[in-house]
């Protein structure tokens, strides 16, 4: 297993600059420590489960942009629907990477439900994703990240992260609203810049 930072790291160092990173629970927790986007939609406090429907709105409203949904596990668990939803809109600009540790680390770290036995791979393929991935060491995590960035989409990855106790669940990086102004203001100047072009 990995450490949940170090492979957040490798996917804030694969963005491109137009790319919106939608994160929610511990990927949020640990985002928020990395040098921001304008495009960067960091859902705390968040409606649990609903990062990867967010995520297919705006890969739908913006097929120019690439969004890139970092989920927890038991957030995933919660909304399975959405990955049969994204791969009958085949959302190809879109990539849905589920962190999964086994708890709901950011409320306490209660056993998520079927820890261990569920296979993401597997519920994706079932859903119709044709591109899934999964990795447990950081190294091939880092070294395959571009080509998978690169696959067809919609892409599927599934992170085994190492759990982390104790930690207090993640803080609001400031008010809701005032947030969400700004990162539709930086999704529609960019929408109208490129298609004017």
């Amino acid at each position: 297993m990995m450490p949940a930072k170090e492979a957040l790291v490798v996917i804030h160092e694969a963005r491109g600059e137009e790319d919106v990173v939608i994160t929610t629970m511990t990927p949020a927790r640990d985002w928020m420590t990395l040098s921001q986007n304008p495009r960067d939609l960091v859902l705390v406090p968040s409606a649990m489960g609903h990062a990867t429907s967010m995520g297919l709105g705006l890969a739908l409203a913006q097929p120019e942009r690439r969004v890139i949904v970092c989920n927890g596990d038991g957030s995933m668990l919660m909304n399975l629907g959405s990955l049969v939803s994204i791969a009958e809109a085949r959302a190809a600009n879109m990539i849905v990477l589920v962190f999964d540790n086994g708890t709901y680390e950011v409320t306490g770290s209660q056993r998520v439900p079927g820890a261990v036995a569920v296979d993401f791979a597997a519920l994706a393929r079932g859903a119709g994703w044709h591109s899934v991935f999964e990795f447990s060491d950081l190294d091939d995590w880092r070294r395959h990240c571009d080509a998978i960035y690169a696959a067809g989409g919609p892409t599927f990855v599934w992170l085994h992260i190492e759990p982390v106790y104790g930690l207090p669940g993640p803080r609001s990086p400031g008010p809701a609203a005032a947030r969400a102004k700004q990162f539709m203001a930086a999704i529609r100047s960019e929408s109208v810049r490129t298609v004017g072009d």
